[in-house]
């Protein structure tokens, strides 16, 4: 019952750090390339496009908080080893770590458009984290399949946002850039650890439901 009970104040405290605390980023702010050094001049629209996609990404990066903080949570109440619970439960925190910075980055560049999170920020963590508690309550495989699935998705989500981000909006794309290559390691490292393939039913609901998150963020 102790570490249920410490399990689930940790992720409590997860939650109101993610939805309501300032992030810290553990590592520097992307910057554009050396032939992109000189900031091209943003108008209005574009400025407004690039923050309605930006406060995507940071919806998508809160969602990511959710998802491996209920995923570890659930590792370690699930079956196997202490030994075993624990070390999955550490992959995920680790991966979450590096998305933690993500959500910094998005935030940051957020402000620097003049433009605001989404306004349905809880709902969107709290959806994803029933999502990941149940994904990994399915066991290892599973829950590590779940991650290679939403970071595959996301790294295609990410794609899209380059060809839709303003051309000379360096700073976003930077970000933007960065972020699609962690995703893609996630995904990589959950797959050698044992993930499993979904089954396409589940990819295509998974698709759907990101679907309608994404085009809700864009605005609200």
């Amino acid at each position: 019952m102790s570490t249920l009970v410490e399990a689930s104040l940790i992720a409590a405290d997860s939650a109101l750090r993610t939805l309501f605390a300032p992030h810290r980023a553990s590592r520097p702010t992307p910057v554009a390339t050396t032939l992109e050094a000189v900031p091209g001049e943003l108008s209005a629209s574009d400025q407004a496009l690039s923050g309605a996609l930006m406060r995507v990404n940071h919806v998508g990066e809160i969602c990511a908080q959710a998802l491996y903080t209920s995923q570890a949570l659930a590792a370690r109440l699930g079956p196997g080893s202490a030994q075993e619970r624990e070390q999955l439960a550490r992959h995920l925190e680790a991966a979450g770590q590096e998305e933690t910075d993500h959500l910094a980055w998005c935030k940051q560049r957020l402000d620097e458009l003049g433009s605001r999170p989404s306004l349905l920020n809880p709902l969107w963590y709290a959806g994803a984290f029933g999502i990941g508690l149940l994904a990994g309550r399915l066991g290892k495989k599973v829950s590590l399949g779940f991650v290679i699935e939403t970071e595959r998705q996301v790294e295609a989500h990410l794609d899209s946002h380059l060809d839709l981000l303003p051309a000379q909006d360096h700073a976003s794309r930077a970000v933007v850039r960065q972020m699609k290559a962690d995703e893609i390691r996630h995904a990589d490292e959950a797959q050698a650890a044992g993930g499993m393939d979904l089954p396409t039913p589940v990819k295509r609901l998974m698709l759907g439901s990101a679907k309608v998150m994404t085009t809700i963020a864009h605005r609200v």
